[in-house]
């Protein structure tokens, strides 16, 4: 059946496009987490396993709401590994990174994210899309202030 939600087909293709970079950077970006949850050791150990595992978290919940929203539009949601790593611009380890560097690498991958969701914004500003832009100002809200907050663990 064809979508008729006031948003032209143009408009909502390329929306969505930028949206499967934006899943794709936080499905990254999460699976990232999630890595640095179970391996990072040090003194901070505690703190950060902690941290990671909230961090993680809140990203799953994400990766869920932008699929949605990309559903929502009429396009299939992009899945797979290697469908992914050509959508990111987050990059991955190679072996098991110092907790500091796990915590710099963090923050790069949530300015990352902040950078993607922004980038959306005037698509679906222009094709009137408040519910995208919504999910958008979500995501750089969210992202800003993990990247703030794991900024501050630096000095």
């Amino acid at each position: 059946m064809q979508i008729d939600i006031g948003i032209r087909e143009k408009d909502r293709a390329q929306i969505a496009d930028g949206l499967s970079r934006l899943l794709a950077d936080t499905y990254t970006l999460y699976h990232k987490t999630h890595y640095y949850h179970w391996n990072v050791t040090g003194p901070m150990f505690n703190t950060l396993h902690l941290m990671f595992e909230t961090q993680y978290n809140e990203l799953w919940l994400a990766i869920d709401e932008i699929a949605e929203r990309i559903r929502a539009l009429g396009y299939p949601a992009p899945g797979g590994y290697k469908t992914y790593a050509k959508l990111t611009q987050i990059d991955e380890d190679d072996g098991v990174p110092t907790a500091e560097d796990m915590i710099r690498n963090l923050v790069k991958g949530h300015e990352t994210v902040t950078r993607t969701a922004r980038s959306i914004f005037e698509a679906a500003d222009n094709a009137h899309d408040e519910p995208t832009a919504d999910l958008l100002t979500q995501r750089m809200e969210a992202s800003e202030k993990t990247a703030w907050m794991l900024r501050s663990m630096l000095g």
